[in-house]
C-alpha cells in the first residue's frame, strides 16, 4: 500500500497484489461541493480501469457511482474488500 500521485495531484491510498490495483480517497463526510469535487476528481484523473473508491462516513450517497468511481460507507469498505 502506498499514496499516489498524479502531477500535483494525491491519492490517499494505493494498494497493490497479485497485478491488481485499488485506489481509496478517504474523506470524512462530503458536506459540499468543493470536497466531492477534490475527493472525486482526482480518481477520475486516473486512466486505468482498476476499482477506484471514496469512503466517507456519509450514511446518504454510499454505494453511489460518479464516473465509475464508488462512494462507499466505511463500514461497507472493511466488510466487503478481501
Amino acid at each position: 500500500m502506498r499514496v499516489g500521485q498524479i502531477g500535483t495531484n494525491e491519492i490517499d491510498f494505493v494498494a497493490e497484489k497479485d497485478g491488481n490495483r485499488l485506489y481509496v480517497q478517504v474523506a470524512y463526510l462530503l458536506t459540499d461541493s468543493s470536497t466531492k469535487s477534490r475527493e472525486f476528481g482526482n480518481l477520475s484523473k486516473i486512466a486505468d480501469h482498476f476499482p477506484k473508491y471514496v469512503v466517507t462516513m456519509d450514511e446518504f450517497g454510499s454505494g453511489t457511482t460518479q464516473n465509475g468511481i464508488r462512494q462507499i460507507h466505511l463500514a461497507e469498505f472493511l466488510l466487503d474488500i478481501e
